[in-house]
C-alpha cells in the first residue's frame, strides 16, 4: 500500500511540474513564483491519501444530528484533530431554536380499513449500520404538531405552480391531507404553500420516478432509493437565512452576558400543520385507494399504476406529529493557521458536521477532507512554510435545520469578515463520489480552474481539469444557489464565494448514508479524498500567498452580459414590448472597458515584478471591496436580508440559484411594475463597481 502511494505521489509531482510550467500564476509577481511552485510541489506530496479515511470512519460511525451527544463527540474529534495539527482553535456557541428530535409522529390508513404505515428504513443484512439503535424514523424538522385525520389529495411537486394547477383544475386542498412527492422545490415550501391552499397534514414521498426503481437498482444491491428509503430534512422558511428568531443578529448564548432580543415564535411564521415524510412503499399504500380522475400531463410518477388527483371520502388517512421546539446549543468550530505576512486577510474553508443520521456523504465526506487539510497545512506551517494570508477551516453546526450555524457566526463576525475575509470556499459533501463541479461568484471562476489544471484526478492519466472539461475549453461552473453555508458570506456580507467538490452517488437524508454505502457505492478507492484536499489546498494556498488577491475582474461584466440578456427574455414572454435595462447595459459596457483593462494591466505589472509592497495593501483592499459594491440595504423585496443584488436562493424553491434577483423576483410575479427600479438600481451598482476598478487602475 505505502509503495502504491509513494508512486502516485511522484505522478502526481510530476504532473504538477508540468502544469505549472505552463501557467502564469495570476496574482505573483514573477520573482515569487518559483517560491510558489515549490510549496505547491511541497503540499501536494505531503497529501496522505489514507487520511480521509481515517476521519471519515471516526466521524460517521454513529447518527449525529444537531442537538444530539453523538454530535457533541464529532465536534469534540474535530476540536483535537485541529489542534493537534497546529491550529488555533475555537468554540463559537449559539443558541439556535429548532427542533431538537422528531417527536411522536404516526401515519396510517383510516378508511376503508385501518392500516398503520411504515416511517423507517429496513434494516439491510449487508449494511452493518442500518441496525443502529440511536437511528430515528423519518421526520421534518420545523413541523407543525397535530393530529389530523382527512381526505387526500396529490399535489404532484408541491411547487407553487402546481398548488395554481390543482385550483385551476377546481381540486380543493382546504381540509385535506396532501401527499407531494420530493423534488422541484425546497420541501419547507411544500409546506407553506400546501398551508396556505388550506390543507391540514401533508405527506411527503420520493416517487421511485425521481429515485427509485425506476432509475435503476435500489439499496442494497444499488444506488436509489428502496421502498422504505426516506428523506428527512428541515422545513424552516422565514424571510432569511439561519435562526428562526434573530435575523441580523447572532443567536448569543442565553446564558452569556451579551444578550441579544429575540421575536416570538409566534410572529415567524413557523408552520402550524403536521408534516412528515414517508417511503415510496407507504405512499404506495394510499394511492393505490385513491378513486378521484387522472393526473395531468407530467404529474404522473413511477408506482405501477395511474395516479389521481383526489383519494374521495371513502379514503380517510390519519397524521399525527408532536414535535417540540426549543433552544438548542449550536457549537461552530473554527480553526486558524495565521498569516505570516497578512494575518488580518483571512481565506475561509467551511463545511457542516451535523447529519441527519450517520452523514458519509452528506456532509461529512466534506468535513473528513478538511481535517486531512488542516493536518497538511499545519504540517507545512511547523517546517516554515506558513501561508502569507491566515486561513480559517470552518466546521459549522445545525446547518440541516436551516443553513443556521454559519449564519449566526457571519452576522456575529459580518464587519470584520467584510474588511478581512478574501473568499469563502464551501465544501459541503464535498467527496461523495467522483464527479468533480464547482458553482462560483464571478471572481473565483478562473483560480478554480487553473487550480485544476496541476492535480491528477485518481485512476486516469488526466488532471481534475481534463476530466471536468470534457474536451471543451472551458468547464461548466454553475452559480450559486441556497441550501448550504455559502449563503451568508455571499448573499449576506458580500465576500466572494464558491462551492465544489466531488459529487457521485447518494442516499440524500437517508439513514443508509453511511459508511457501508459510501464504500460501497461513492468511492470504492477512497482516492478522492486525497484529490479533493489536492485541489482545495492548491486554490487556498494561491488565495493565500498571491501578492494581489487573484481575482478575475472581467468576469464581472462576461457574466453580468448574460444574465441581463437573460433577464430580457424572460420579461419579453409576458411583456413583448419590454425594450430591456438600458441603464444597466451602459453600465456594463463601461465595467468592460475598464475590467478588462484592469486585468491586463495586472498580468502586465505581475509579470514584470513592478508592483511595490507599499502599494499592495492598498491593491488588497480596494480588491475585497469589489464584491460589496453589489450589497444594497434595502435588499430584496422577498427579504431584506439577503442583501446582494447579484445573486440569491430562489424564494419559492429554496435551493435553485437566482441572478439578478430583484429583476428575477419581478419575472416569477410576470410584473413589469418594478423594472425601471430594478434598471436604476441595478446601474448604479454596476457603476459604483466600475469606479472602484479604474481608482485601482489609478494605483497601479
Amino acid at each position: 500500500m505505502k509503495k502504491k502511494l509513494l508512486l502516485l505521489n511522484l505522478f502526481i509531482c510530476a504532473s504538477l511540474m508540468l502544469g505549472l510550467q505552463a501557467q502564469q500564476l495570476d496574482g505573483f509577481q514573477k520573482s515569487s513564483q518559483p517560491r510558489q511552485m515549490a510549496i505547491e510541489k511541497d503540499f501536494l506530496n505531503a497529501v496522505d491519501f489514507s487520511r480521509f479515511k481515517k476521519h471519515l470512519t471516526a466521524i460517521t460511525s454513529e447518527p449525529h444530528p444537531a442537538g444530539s451527544e453523538a454530535n457533541d463527540k464529532v465536534k469534540d474529534y474535530i476540536v483535537k484533530t485541529m489542534k493537534d495539527a497546529g491550529w488555533d482553535v475555537k468554540v463559537h456557541p449559539y443558541d439556535v431554536y429548532l427542533s431538537k428530535e422528531p417527536g411522536e409522529s404516526l401515519v396510517e390508513i383510516v378508511r376503508p380499513f385501518r392500516q398503520p404505515l411504515n416511517q423507517q428504513e429496513n434494516i439491510e443484512n449487508e449494511d452493518p449500520y442500518s441496525d443502529h439503535p440511536d437511528l430515528w424514523k423519518g421526520w421534518n424538522a420545523f413541523s407543525g404538531s397535530g393530529d389530523v385525520t382527512a381526505e387526500v389529495v396529490y399535489a404532484n411537486y408541491g411547487t407553487k405552480a402546481d398548488f395554481e394547477k390543482l385550483k385551476a383544475m377546481g381540486v380543493d386542498v382546504k381540509g385535506k391531507v396532501v401527499l407531494a412527492r420530493y423534488g422541484g422545490n425546497f420541501r419547507g415550501f411544500k409546506a407553506k404553500f400546501a398551508e396556505e391552499a388550506g390543507a391540514i397534514g401533508l405527506l411527503i414521498y420520493t416517487d421511485p420516478e425521481d429515485s427509485g426503481y425506476k432509475r435503476g437498482l435500489t439499496y442494497p444491491e444499488g444506488i436509489y432509493y428502496s421502498e422504505t428509503s426516506i428523506q428527512r430534512g428541515s422545513l424552516l422558511t422565514v424571510d432569511w437565512t439561519g435562526d428562526a428568531l434573530t435575523p441580523f443578529e447572532p443567536a448569543l448564548p442565553l446564558d452569556g452576558k451579551e444578550k441579544i432580543k429575540r421575536l416570538d415564535p409566534q410572529s415567524v411564521g413557523l408552520h402550524s400543520i403536521p408534516v412528515t415524510p414517508i417511503p415510496y412503499g407507504s405512499a404506495k399504500e394510499i394511492m393505490v385507494l385513491m378513486k378521484g380522475k387522472p393526473v395531468p400531463s407530467g404529474w404522473q410518477g413511477g408506482l405501477p399504476f395511474t395516479y389521481r388527483l383526489e383519494g374521495g371520502n371513502e379514503l380517510l388517512v390519519r397524521v399525527k406529529v408532536d414535535q417540540k421546539r426549543d433552544y438548542v446549543r449550536a457549537n461552530n468550530v473554527v480553526g486558524t493557521l495565521i498569516g505570516s505576512e497578512n494575518p488580518d486577510e483571512w481565506v475561509i474553508l467551511g463545511c457542516h458536521f451535523d447529519a441527519w443520521s450517520f452523514g458519509s456523504t452528506d456532509p461529512n465526506s466534506g468535513t473528513s477532507m478538511l481535517l486531512s487539510l488542516s493536518e497538511t497545512l499545519g504540517q507545512l506551517a511547523k517546517e516554515g512554510k506558513s501561508p502569507k494570508r491566515s486561513i480559517l477551516i470552518a466546521h459549522w453546526d445545525a446547518e440541516e435545520h436551516g443553513v443556521i450555524g454559519s449564519t449566526e457566526w457571519v452576522e456575529h463576525y459580518r464587519e470584520e469578515l467584510q474588511a478581512k475575509a478574501v473568499a469563502y470556499i464551501n465544501l459541503d459533501a464535498a467527496v461523495s463520489g467522483r464527479n468533480f463541479g464547482a458553482s462560483s461568484s464571478p471572481t473565483l471562476k478562473n483560480i478554480i480552474m487553473e487550480s485544476a489544471k496541476t492535480v491528477s484526478f485518481p485512476d486516469s492519466a488526466k488532471t481534475v481539469f481534463e476530466v471536468w472539461a470534457k474536451n471543451q475549453p472551458e468547464p461548466a461552473i454553475g452559480n450559486l444557489g441556497g441550501g448550504s453555508d455559502h449563503i451568508a458570506f455571499y448573499m449576506h456580507a458580500g465576500i466572494p464565494s464558491m462551492s465544489g467538490g466531488a459529487s457521485g452517488p447518494t442516499l440524500y437524508h437517508t439513514n443508509y448514508d453511511n459508511l457501508h454505502f459510501y464504500e460501497k457505492f461513492a468511492d470504492p478507492t477512497f482516492k478522492m479524498g486525497g484529490a479533493v484536499e489536492q485541489l482545495v489546498g492548491i486554490i487556498s494556498l494561491r488565495l493565500a500567498n498571491a501578492e494581489v488577491i487573484p481575482y478575475q475582474t472581467s468576469r464581472y461584466a462576461r457574466d453580468l452580459e448574460g444574465h441581463f440578456s437573460n433577464a430580457v427574455a424572460q420579461v419579453k414572454k409576458f411583456n413583448p414590448r419590454f425594450d430591456g435595462f438600458s441603464k444597466s447595459n451602459e453600465a456594463i459596457g463601461l465595467l468592460k472597458i475598464s475590467s478588462n483593462t484592469l486585468d491586463k494591466s495586472m498580468a502586465n505589472k505581475l509579470e514584470n515584478s513592478t508592483i511595490d509592497s507599499k502599494s499592495l495593501k492598498a491593491i488588497n483592499e480596494d480588491l475585497r471591496s469589489l464584491e460589496k459594491s453589489f450589497l444594497d440595504t434595502k435588499g430584496m423585496y422577498f427579504g431584506s436580508w439577503y442583501r446582494s443584488l447579484y445573486a440569491s436562493n430562489d424564494p419559492f424553491s429554496g435551493y435553485a440559484s437566482w441572478i439578478l434577483p430583484g429583476i428575477q423576483y419581478e419575472i416569477e410575479l410576470k410584473s413589469s411594475e418594478r423594472l425601471q427600479e430594478w434598471d436604476e438600481r441595478y446601474a448604479n451598482t454596476i457603476l459604483d463597481l466600475n469606479k472602484k476598478i479604474k481608482t485601482l487602475l489609478e494605483k497601479l
